[in-house]
């Protein structure tokens, strides 16, 4: 492999937190929200989310500067990762709250390979044998899993490919990461605020019904904002591959969760499917860090503040 830029350790820190997050506590309190339309809870999360990211960009001294941000290519920029990432909470909601968490786990344990051909082609990083291994023992485990269900785990590629291009995107916008989460929860507000209305309309609307649940529809910005803006950073100071390295954490704790917790089936098929997934991490992970033993920054570094 070329030599890779050093990375940060706060990048680590970060992306590590973000999963753990995402793995274990996510999961756990959409749960608690199964009985309220996945709609609701995803206009909730973002609407919510907008006051955290300025009380965010507030503490950051950055809510003053906040106007060089609208610029078209920015916006233009921000508009593709905030739809990609609705796409995503909205297909996370869903696979929750209907007991196909295990297929969210295996959704996001494909999106580190997927970030592997994404960096391939859109950023040069291209697999080296191993990688490329890997790439194939991730795709015949889908293929086990097509074969035995009758038809493609839409549900695992939905999040895989939003995920993956939502990462490769926010790489790319110049902004920092709170102030990126800001524009996109911005931009999204009005179309929540709307879904939200028209939730209300129909006599859906579980907000505002009891104190649980509106305090926990309230609080789902609070846990939609941290492990994003815990993300993005993360994705400034990595690489591309390193945070899809990083990113199964997450899904072995939601595959967790949802089997000992929930209650979830996991079958023979699933078994075989899911080792061949697990098998193509190790390959991965091994390829990794084979090549990246003298890339690291000191581990006294210093946090920057994004």
């Amino acid at each position: 492999m070329s030599d890779q830029p050093a990375e940060s350790t706060c990048g680590y820190v970060y992306a590590v937190s973000a999963y753990l997050i995402w793995g274990l506590v996510l999961p756990i309190y959409m749960k608690l929200l199964s009985h309220v339309s996945p709609m609701e809870i995803v206009a909730h999360r973002i609407l919510w989310a907008l006051p955290f990211a300025l009380l965010v960009l507030a503490k950051a001294g950055l809510l003053r500067d906040v106007g060089r941000l609208f610029t078209p290519r920015i916006l233009g920029l921000m508009t593709l990762t905030a739809t990609l990432i609705s796409i995503n909470w909205g297909t996370y909601v869903v696979a929750i709250i209907t007991g196909h968490g295990v297929e969210a786990a295996l959704g996001y344990y494909i999106n580190p390979l997927i970030n592997v051909l994404l960096a391939a082609v859109f950023l040069g990083e291209r697999p080296n044998r191993p990688q490329a291994a890997a790439i194939a023992l991730a795709a015949f485990g889908v293929l086990i899993l097509t074969m035995k269900a009758g038809g493609l785990p839409w549900i695992s590629l939905i999040l895989a490919g939003s995920f993956g291009l939502y990462g490769l995107l926010r790489k790319t916008v110049p902004v920092s990461a709170s102030e990126g989460f800001f524009l996109e929860i911005a931009i999204l507000f009005l179309p929540a605020l709307g879904l939200a209305v028209w939730v209300a309309s129909t006599g859906q609307n579980h907000f505002g019904s009891n104190g649980r649940e509106t305090a926990l529809l309230i609080g789902a910005g609070a846990v939609t904002a941290i492990p994003l803006i815990l993300y993005a950073a993360a994705a400034r100071l990595l690489r591309f591959t390193t945070v899809g390295l990083l990113q199964y954490i997450a899904p072995t704790f939601i595959a967790l969760t949802a089997v000992f917790v929930f209650g979830e089936p996991f079958g023979l098929w699933q078994g075989v499917a899911f080792g061949f997934i697990w098998a193509a991490l190790a390959v991965y992970t091994w390829s990794m860090f084979a090549g990246r033993r003298s890339a690291r920054r000191p581990a006294t570094e210093a946090c920057a503040a994004e």
